[in-house]
């Protein structure tokens, strides 16, 4: 189920929550990525942010959704949150090893979410973009240079297609909603996430790249509120106008608290596929 130019989806899918509800009481576990991608066209996968993850596991992802869909891949948070973008270059050799690779042709944009009290820093922002690969190529050379936390035996260093890779930046401070952090983006052509969370991270409508990217974690309660359908129709018709300008976009529902996430996504992509 897609639309040209809209990519649709959910962030993460493995939650309590939803199943007897968005899933069908019974359903098996392995089989909820294939049930939720048949009613959107892209699932972020968050689990990457957390923990490094295997190439079995993005192996299967791929292997689990339709041959037009996308999984957009959250960048680990040891790199964003722990390191905090400094001395990054082995941490981003691990995590392209850990299998990103395996995706394919689905791989989607790489997320990387800033800590909320992580303000805007040339110097650092610049550094970091750097290194980012921009290819499937770049990403398994880089991939090749990982440490003793990726195993070899469970390391993916190869790329089956040269292919590019886009990354899109989510800040939580309002020092990014500047002219001169608009400017550094755009440069390095990093896309600006829009995020709707409810008030408590500050809304940055920046267009920086050839991508559009929303995260909508709840339009009244953090993670949990539900998405009006006139809050719908405005969102489709952002999409809209943001695709009339030539722009991919890429909008993921993390309102999965009370189990509307799923719903909401497949309500939004419904609405563009109409």
């Amino acid at each position: 189920m897609t639309a040209a130019g809209f990519r649709i989806g959910i962030s993460g899918w493995t939650y309590p929550r939803w199943r007897g509800d968005f899933y069908p009481a019974g359903l098996a576990h392995r089989l909820e990525l294939s049930y939720a991608a048949d009613r959107m066209s892209s699932v972020e996968i968050n689990g990457s942010f957390y923990s490094l993850q295997r190439p079995s596991s993005y192996e299967h992802w791929r292997k689990g959704t339709p041959d037009d869909f996308e999984l957009a891949v959250k960048g680990s948070r040891y790199i964003t949150h722990m390191l905090r973008l400094t001395g990054v270059e082995t941490a981003l050799a691990n995590f392209f090893a850990s299998g990103v690779l395996a995706l394919g042709a689905k791989l989607g944009p790489v997320l990387w979410q800033l800590p909320a009290r992580q303000q805007f820093d040339a110097p650092l922002l610049a550094a970091f973009f750097s290194q980012l690969p921009r290819t499937t190529h770049d990403a398994a050379l880089l991939a090749g240079r990982h440490d003793e936390k990726v195993p070899t035996d469970r390391a993916l260093v190869t790329a089956e297609v040269d292919r590019p890779i886009r990354h899109v930046l989510e800040a939580r401070h309002t020092s990014f909603d500047t002219d001169e952090a608009e400017s550094l983006l755009r440069q390095n052509a990093i896309g600006t996430v829009w995020a709707d969370a409810a008030g408590k991270f500050p809304v940055i409508d920046r267009d920086t790249s050839g991508v559009r990217y929303v995260r909508l974690h709840g339009h009244t309660a953090l993670y949990a509120s539900r998405y009006a359908s006139r809050s719908l129709d405005q969102w489709a018709e952002r999409c809209r106008g943001w695709r009339s300008a030539g722009r991919d976009v890429y909008v993921y529902f993390d309102n999965d608290a009370r189990g509307r996430a799923p719903w909401d996504a497949a309500a939004l992509q419904e609405r563009l596929t109409g």
